[in-house]
């Protein structure tokens, strides 16, 4: 193990779903005051089970991948019991000015968007998470004379964040399902482009038709082709 200074869980606020214009309004970062003991990733695909009138087996069919959720437990403590604890200025804070900051960073309508900020966590080097927060549940546990928290569990789920932009060009490069826009550059081969989208060369005449391709030999660069969707043989 690392004798090096304890990273603590940080927590940067956006207002913009590309994560570039950190919201000024808030500290940057937004520090948990004491790490979890663990964290959580849940990873889950949507399937369609149902059966026909009179069928006993199923044949899960895809619909779609939800979202990757993480789980922090942490908590906010007042009683100056916990060694390490008085790391960050919010920690300074009382637990109420603790909880109220840490909702407006992650939970809390931003003005600008209309929604809560766009999150990003960071634990370390391994852990960085862009996301929206999806639940967060608080358990007050210990209490000041006047009923003010002294002690505040938290249990917060975020769902992964992915812009449009990169989630349709990921879901785009290599599916054969769907139409491909391609320039072509000095050197390339419908064949060899025809085998990257497709994995197959077989569709190497079909893409040239839509093309309307003279030759399939010789391509000019800067052409835009059009690869479009294809059914395999054997596919349903």
């Amino acid at each position: 193990m690392s004798a090096g200074p304890i990273e603590k869980v940080s927590i940067f606020a956006y207002v913009d779903k590309d994560f570039q214009r950190k919201n000024t309004a808030l500290p940057q970062p937004f520090y948990l005051p004491i790490n979890p003991e663990n964290y959580s990733k849940s990873l889950k695909v949507e399937t369609d089970n149902r059966r026909g009138q009179g069928n006993q087996g199923t044949d899960p069919r895809y619909n779609s991948t939800a979202p990757e959720e993480l789980k922090l437990d942490f908590l906010f403590d007042g009683t100056g019991a916990i060694e390490g604890y008085k790391h960050t200025d919010q920690s300074n804070k009382s637990v109420k000015a603790q909880l109220e900051l840490f909702l407006k960073v992650v939970y809390k309508m931003e003005g600008e968007i209309h929604r809560p900020n766009f999150l990003k966590i960071h634990w370390g080097k391994y852990l960085v998470f862009p996301c929206v927060v999806s639940n967060i549940n608080i358990q007050y546990t210990l209490f000041e004379a006047n009923g003010d928290p002294l002690r505040v569990k938290i249990s917060a789920t975020f769902l992964k964040y992915q812009a449009e932009k990169e989630r349709t060009a990921r879901e785009r490069t290599n599916s054969p399902d769907l139409t491909h826009i391609r320039t072509t550059k000095a050197g390339d081969r419908l064949d060899l482009m025809t085998h990257a989208i497709y994995n197959d060369t077989r569709f190497l005449l079909q893409v040239a038709r839509v093309n309307n391709l003279g030759t399939i030999r010789k391509i000019k660069p800067g052409v835009q082709l059009r690869f479009p969707p294809v059914e395999k043989p054997g596919s349903q």
